[in-house]
């Protein structure tokens, strides 16, 4: 993969992270994210284009406001860096596949949500639902370029059946999973069942186990309860992001072991990509609010 190509959808993640601050910023307070354009939240100046430069205006301007020198959160650069980084693997992961803007669209998703959750223990439906639909719209289009219409089959089986899991989590025990919680999880189905439900299991049994030693490790600390709300969005929205990039060799080292009749030899020398061509053991071988 060229390093034009990495460079410039790496730029494009920090414009994109530019963007999810402010989704992050409004969303949660029933704001819209198109008007008005974007102004200091104390003095209410409006930041000027020279102040708006993804993490570049932020150093300059000393991490405060240029009119009344209030602090700028660290969650600003942060973000436009994290999406910049990530878009710039995903490239490198993906290539110029039929699939990647779709798993582009997702990550700046789940990147969002998670924020959201962080700093308010809500996972909105107005950021799940718009990435479910240009997620789906994406890999629709990725179907219909390849041919791989029995692919996008199984990503609706999974979207919809991480769905029903989790609902039925909730339904049995509220207390354990928001409602938030059981949308994302249909978001996690739709973006990983392109590559295969291995992957969808992979990346809930890791965040899982991520939240569960961040409570243990709280706890132990004395900093938590069994009872303190834990933003489990983060930690599933981490192992999905984990799974979309470094999972191919788990899952690839985990369908050997548990095939019978594996020699060990590769199948293909391309495995995994978003255009990945059908082979001979089929395509994929290789408690929160909600507003």
């Amino acid at each position: 993969m060229s390093a034009t190509f990495v460079l410039m959808i790496g730029l494009l993640g920090l414009a994109v992270g530019s963007f999810l601050n402010v989704a992050v910023s409004r969303i949660p307070a029933g704001r819209s994210v198109v008007r008005p354009r974007s102004a200091c939240p104390r003095c209410a100046t409006p930041i000027a284009a020279r102040d708006n430069i993804p993490i570049v205006s932020w150093l300059l301007l000393g991490r405060r406001c240029r009119a009344c020198r209030v602090a700028i959160p660290a969650r600003y650069p942060l973000v436009e860096a994290l999406t910049a980084i990530l878009f710039s693997a995903e490239a490198l992961r993906f290539g110029r596949s039929a699939a990647l803007p779709a798993e582009l669209v997702f990550t700046a998703g789940l990147l969002a949500l998670a924020a959201c959750d962080a700093e308010h223990f809500l996972l909105p439906r107005q950021l799940i639902y718009p990435t479910l639909g240009l997620t789906a719209a994406c890999l629709l289009a990725a179907a219909a370029a390849t041919g791989q219409w029995p692919r996008l089959g199984v990503t609706a089986a999974c979207g919809v059946g991480a769905f029903a899991v989790f609902f039925a989590l909730h339904w049995v025990r509220p207390a354990w999973l928001g409602f938030g919680d059981v949308r994302l999880a249909g978001l996690l189905g739709t973006g990983l069942g392109w590559l295969g439900p291995s992957y969808l299991v992979l990346a809930l049994l890791a965040g899982s186990f991520v939240g569960l030693l961040v409570g243990i490790a709280l706890m132990a600390a004395g900093r938590a309860t069994r009872h303190t709300r834990l933003p489990f969005g983060v930690f599933l929205a981490a192992g999905a992001i984990a799974a979309l990039l470094v999972g191919a060799p788990v899952v690839h080292w985990y369908e050997s072991a548990s095939d019978p009749y594996a020699t060990g030899a590769p199948l293909t020398t391309v495995r995994d990509r978003g255009d990945v061509a059908n082979t001979a053991d089929g395509p994929y071988s290789g408690h929160h609010g909600a507003t």
